[in-house]
């Protein structure tokens, strides 16, 4: 075993610590984007129905998104409680997590992956479909959704990898598979002339290689808690702790998608299926400077929850300022690039003329308010690895469900705003939880660090 790395989280001096972490998972993140970024290339210039083809994708993604929210609410939360089991020294209990939701993980996989099968076609058409983007969104989906296992476990228990302290090995669960999609793209798309589908069944051959990637791993000698079967069956104690804690990151990524759905469809109704083309490049720009962030709490987070689990709150109290410190800089600093180059980020995507020339216009006024994502990103993921749900969640469902998502269907009324308004409501909606979020861990702050 290779304890020694875990117990680094209590004595190593921190900043170097977040450093160590933080840059595997950084660099993870962005491969990961780097692959949605390639796919998405290479689906937007297909020669003459590029444009359709991504914005097919587009309207799949709500779907994606909530497969990938399932894996957060496992994952992510059972990680943290692993994490602070370990910092206790209860390596059997951190052991029974993990195999509780590797058992909840593979379970919700084959439900999703027999729902997106059977509602395939009713969902994209709710989801904002044209008979000209339904072709390709249903093309796209249905190979996706027979690799959801491989995708659920991959993202779900490399949370258990990273929690301690193995961010390496995490980084690398990442590489493998964005390093295989980006090699089968070009010849499943072009080559063999598939098209969509090509770049669907690029993309779960690669998750079935991460998914062998991290289990392998949890299997072996190097990890501090194992796979183990006979551990696998549920407990109600620790599933419902799971589902109490995960629930903050599944709303913060299910909202995604409901966003997207009311997104979509709103751009759909007021600009046609350019707009939604827009939007899935701008949502791809959204996902490149997300993930350096979520690379920092991921980074920040076994940190955290060892030392509030082994009660080292002065250690926890650090931690969060330099995080916050970091995450606030990167916002800001992105913020202002993308405001000042915006066709850097969109020609990536796309050559069309009037979709870059769209796009870079609307892309300022979205991106206007994340230059304070940082502050929340911060906030938020403290809040997780201490065990706090409620805040977690309240933060969560703040800037989606009680802002974004109202204003997105508000703002279009007033004014003649038209599309215009939905691309208002997001910068509006980051600033104001951004501010929200900061207060409330000032007032809630006193109690958990006391």
């Amino acid at each position: 075993m290779q304890g020694s790395i875990t117990n680094q989280l209590g004595t190593e001096r921190i900043g170097k610590l977040l450093l160590r972490l933080s840059v595997p998972a950084i660099t993870a993140q962005l491969v990961n984007v780097l692959y949605n970024i390639v796919d998405r290339a290479y689906i937007g210039n297909i020669p003459e129905t590029g444009a359709h083809a991504i914005a097919g994708l587009g309207i799949t993604m709500p779907i994606i998104v909530l497969i990938m929210a399932f894996a957060a609410l496992l994952g992510m939360g059972g990680a943290p409680l692993a994490s602070m089991r370990l910092g206790a020294q209860d390596d059997a209990g951190a052991q029974k997590i993990m195999n509780n939701c590797f058992a909840m993980l593979v379970g919700v996989a084959v439900l999703l992956t027999a729902l997106c099968e059977a509602l395939a076609t009713p969902l994209l058409r709710a989801f904002g479909a044209s008979a000209a983007t339904l072709p390709y969104a249903l093309e796209y989906l249905r190979i996706y959704a027979a690799g959801t296992v491989f995708v659920m476990i991959t993202l779900g228990m490399n949370s258990f990898i990273n929690c301690q302290g193995f961010s390496a090995v995490g980084m690398w669960t990442v590489i493998i598979g964005a390093a295989l999609n980006i090699a089968l793209d070009p010849v499943f798309i072009f080559v063999l002339k598939m098209g969509v589908r090509g770049a669907a069944l690029a993309t779960i051959l690669s998750q079935g290689v991460s998914c062998l990637w991290v289990v392998l791993f949890l299997t072996g000698k190097k990890t501090r808690i194992r796979l183990n079967v006979a551990m696998m069956k549920l407990e109600r104690a620790i599933v419902g702790r799971v589902l109490g804690l995960g629930i903050s990151p599944f709303v913060m990524q299910s909202t995604e998608s409901l966003v997207q759905i009311v997104i979509n469809t709103g751009l759909a109704r007021y600009s046609g299926d350019l707009a939604v083309a827009s939007m899935t490049i701008i949502t791809s720009v959204m996902m490149v400077l997300n993930m350096p962030l979520q690379g920092l709490g991921q980074g920040a987070q076994p940190i955290i929850s060892y030392n509030y689990g082994a009660k080292n709150i002065d250690r926890v109290k650090k931690t969060f300022r330099l995080l916050i410190t970091v995450t606030l800089s990167f916002s800001t600093f992105m913020c202002l690039l993308v405001e000042l180059f915006p066709s850097l980020f969109v020609r990536i995507f796309s050559s069309d003329a009037q979709l870059v020339e769209l796009t870079c216009r609307v892309i300022r006024i979205f991106i206007a308010g994340f230059f304070a994502m940082g502050a929340q990103f911060a906030v938020q993921q403290t809040f997780l690895s201490v065990g706090q749900a409620k805040a977690s969640v309240f933060i969560a469902m703040l800037r989606k469900i009680v802002l974004l998502i109202p204003l997105a269907l508000i703002l279009p009324h007033l004014f003649g705003l038209g599309a215009m308004g939905i691309y208002i409501a997001e910068p509006i909606a980051d600033f104001t939880c951004a501010s929200i979020s900061c207060i409330l861990f000032a007032v809630k702050s006193k109690k958990i660090f006391a």
